[in-house]
């Protein structure tokens, strides 16, 4: 059975650019952003870490670490990064997981049970490893997304994604169609109007069951 929303994410020692790391100990108690790649010194994922380099300071106000996976060794992700860099202007501070044997892939279901890396692999021949996990601090998967190889990942929604997600946990809130931070927020049937109101102010009830409200400080 593939991983699911909220299952806890799959523990893993994995070597990286920046040295071993155990997977739910390098979590600890923040939120963490997985996002897979199928090679090194590709144009697509250049351009996609080049992106995530240059988020640097917004996945820190939002408390989250972010790690990047490719299958190929750790020696070759140091001088990939130096590309990443000049191209993006920003400094590549994650680490990036070395994934050659596919154990990682094959645990988060990003690649077919008997997919292989043959000798003179090309990206095509592990072209599944393009997924983003964003993990909550409890360690249960929050969010998956997966992308095919031509089309890069549009890290301002990852962005936007995170930021709904650190808005509704564990309140019973929902966002609409469109939200970006900071703009009104769905109240959860869970409560009704009265409740609703008093935890979070005057509502606007557009419909029965669709109310919204204030976003919370």
């Amino acid at each position: 059975m593939g991983l699911r929303i909220n299952d806890i994410v799959p523990n893993f020692t994995a070597m990286t650019d920046q040295g071993e790391i155990s997977f739910h100990d390098w979590i600890g108690d923040s939120w963490a952003i997985l996002f897979s790649h199928p090679k090194d010194f590709t144009p697509v994922c250049t351009t996609e870490f080049g992106a995530v380099a240059q988020l640097a300071d917004e996945w820190e106000k939002r408390g989250t670490k972010v790690i990047g996976l490719s299958v190929d060794a750790a020696d070759e992700h140091v001088k990939w990064k130096s590309d990443i860099e000049g191209f993006a202007g920003a400094k590549a501070g994650f680490p990036i997981i070395a994934d050659q044997d596919l154990a990682v892939s094959k645990a988060f279901d990003m690649l077919p049970a008997e997919a292989y890396l043959p000798d003179g692999r090309t990206a095509a021949d592990s072209a599944s490893v393009r997924s983003v996990f964003i993990i909550s601090p409890d360690k249960k998967i929050q969010l998956m997304m997966i992308y095919p190889m031509t089309v890069g990942r549009n890290f301002a929604e990852v962005l936007r994604a995170l930021d709904g997600l650190q808005r509704t946990y564990q309140q019973p809130l929902a966002t609409p169609a469109n939200w970006t931070a900071g703009q009104d927020v769905i109240v959860g049937l869970a409560l009704d109007d009265a409740a609703a109101e008093a935890k979070f102010g005057k509502l606007d009830k557009k419909l029965p069951y669709l109310r919204f409200a204030k976003n919370p400080d």
